[in-house]
């Protein structure tokens, strides 16, 4: 009898070993093999731009990350599976770019909650320290988030609540500057720019101003420019914000992470899809940004504003959202910048491994099974 029951053992070991094989492949593997294709930006010296004095030989250029949209599931919309497996996807898939890249600072513009509007305060607590378990980072790289409609809701939805509590557990005000060698990142909450005085609005935009002021002293044609409040270096900032500036729709966008050819020509309602043309073209002419980064729409786009500034709207990092999620690598000194977009893993190729690993094993369990059961004709026959 043993030597009946020991091939079947055998087999069941090779099984396993071939289920843990793909688990491992799909899930860890894949990420590497797909992400260490993805390369810094190389600097263009043509694209310098001469109005801005070259930086010091000695500092190096920043490299910076983007991502947006990740959504992180509450209690309320999707299964549990789905959380699951959403979360791991995007664990895994940005650790392993941490790994692979290991960028100086870390951006991700908005919707970092799928239900962060309507969750209660217990849950936004847990919601806070999901997010830094999944998205934690070497103690040498800076993390910053803007807010999006879904971490406090659409403009007329907001509460002082709702913004003070994201405010206070991400460290992410209404905006914030971020300068890093010689570099201005501005970060802006897109729903505080409506335009009409509201508890949010008004201070957003004192806070621009104040911003556009500092840029202005440091370039040397401001007014009142005191020690204590403007910026030592001039650079043309970089504009992160959750939506994407006014744009009739994303007909014009030409990426692999596109949105689909069916809601391509949908047009953008402003101030819901995207920024009314009003806000766009102020943020325009008040911060002069030599790029703009923004998400929202959860789907790739590029688009040239005013003949030079460039708008890389990002695609979302969730596979929920998305069957090519793209995040994009950035270096960048004050005069100068690169970029490189970035794919994940396709999830229709993901399961389409498991559903080719599925048959295989399925196949080889088959003709196992037929192979002992001819061996156990033939020593039956054989004992008569």
């Amino acid at each position: 009898m043993l030597s009946i029951r020991y091939p079947a053992k055998y087999h069941l070991i090779r099984v396993l070993c071939m289920i843990g094989a793909t688990l491992f492949l799909c899930e860890y593997l894949l990420y590497y093999i797909v992400l260490i294709h993805c390369k810094w930006p190389i600097l263009d010296p043509n694209k310098i731009d001469p109005a801005i004095p070259s930086t010091k030989a000695e500092e190096k250029p920043v490299h910076a990350m983007f991502l947006a949209d990740t959504h992180l599931l509450g209690s309320r919309n999707g299964h549990w599976f789905d959380k699951l497996r959403r979360e791991w996807q995007m664990h895994r898939a940005f650790q392993t770019a941490m790994t692979i890249h290991n960028p100086d600072i870390v951006f991700i513009l908005g919707d970092v909650f799928d239900e962060g509007q309507w969750c209660s305060a217990d849950e936004f607590e847990g919601y806070i320290a999901r997010f830094y378990s999944l998205f934690s980072v070497p103690k040498n790289t800076h993390l910053y988030v803007v807010a999006g409609n879904h971490d406090m809701g659409f403009h007329y939805v907001i509460t002082p609540y709702l913004s003070q509590r994201f405010i206070n557990g991400m460290n992410s005000p209404s905006v914030k500057r971020v300068s890093i060698r010689g570099n201005h990142f501005i970060m802006i909450n897109s729903m505080a720019l409506e335009g009409d005085g509201c508890f949010l609005c008004r201070p957003t935009e004192v806070a621009v101003n104040k911003i556009s002021k500092h840029l202005k002293c440091a370039k040397g044609i401001g007014n009142d420019c005191h020690k204590n409040n403007f910026i030592k270096r001039y650079s043309r900032p970089i504009l992160l914000q959750h939506y994407p500036l006014y744009r009739e729709s994303d007909q014009l966008c030409d990426e692999l992470d596109e949105a689909p050819a069916e809601i391509k020509s949908i047009k953008f309602r402003e101030r819901w899809e995207c920024l009314s043309k009003e806000a766009s073209d102020q943020l325009l002419d008040i911060l002069n940004p030599r790029l703009v980064v923004d998400g929202h729409t959860h789907h790739g786009c590029r688009k040239i504003h005013r003949e030079h500034i460039l708008e890389m709207t990002l695609s979302s990092f969730s596979w929920r959202n998305k069957d090519n999620p793209a995040f994009l690598l950035g270096v960048f000194t004050p005069n100068n910048y690169s970029l490189s977009k970035c794919y994940m893993p396709v999830e229709s190729v993901v399961i389409g491994i498991y559903i080719i690993s599925g048959i295989c094993i399925i196949i080889y369990l088959v003709l196992s099974l037929k192979l002992n059961m001819k061996r156990i004709h033939l020593r039956m026959l054989h004992f008569h």
